[in-house]
């Protein structure tokens, strides 16, 4: 029986932002298949590193991994963003040193998913929506250096990959801001069930879902 196990962000532990709605897990569950199952390890919050303590809650009948990190890790470095400088040589080497930390930590996180040897999926971090319109083009900007990371790690590994930038499009996926509305949650949902019907893992080949 197919198994999903969510783990990462709030992307996927977005209760608290449905009021009362259907959350990713529960979107998921009336979405998949007959006999399917899927436990949610994710938290709100949680950073890259925190997916290693949620991959030693994963239940035993767990067949299938799917990860959404990176955006806490972006915020935790937002600072960048207000930081002087005195020249783009500076913001650039400033982005480019956030980048190499977000990796390394990335990479640590995937190489322990990896490890326990079921099919693993990743997703990118998807755009916010500030209503300030040089606010969001910042983070647009410098959300660029996780999302390649992270496309960067999923290609080596020859894992699949859910490009969320791509999923949640449209205002009303998004319930503020930065956390997911209910029906940003079934599209999220949606292209999990695909991505896990469809893909054909024994090949380590990285295929994108949108």
């Amino acid at each position: 029986m197919t198994h999903v196990a969510l783990l990462g962000d709030s992307v996927f532990d977005n209760a608290a932002y449905v009021r009362g709605g259907a959350d990713v897990v529960t979107h998921l569950r009336r979405r998949a298949p007959a006999g399917w199952g899927a436990t949610l390890l994710a938290v709100d919050g949680s950073v890259a590193e925190g997916v290693h303590a949620q991959l030693a809650r994963l239940p035993p009948g767990a067949t299938h991994l799917v990860v959404s990190a990176g955006g806490n890790d972006a915020l935790r470095r937002a600072h960048v963003l207000e930081a002087r400088a005195g020249s783009s040589a500076e913001v650039l080497n400033m982005l480019a040193d956030v980048a190499g930390e977000f990796e390394q930590s990335y990479r640590r996180m995937l190489s322990a998913a990896l490890s326990r040897a079921l099919p693993l999926a990743v997703c990118t971090v998807y755009y916010p929506r500030f209503p300030d319109a040089l606010a969001q083009r910042l983070a647009v900007t410098a959300l660029t250096v996780f999302n390649d990371a992270i496309t960067r790690a999923a290609f080596g590994a020859g894992a699949p990959l859910i490009d969320l930038r791509l999923v949640c499009d449209e205002a009303a996926d998004y319930a503020n801001p930065i956390e997911p509305s209910e029906a940003g949650g079934a599209k999220i949902a949606s292209a999990i069930v695909r991505l896990v019907s469809e893909h054909d893992f024994a090949r380590r080949r990285t295929e994108v879902f949108v």
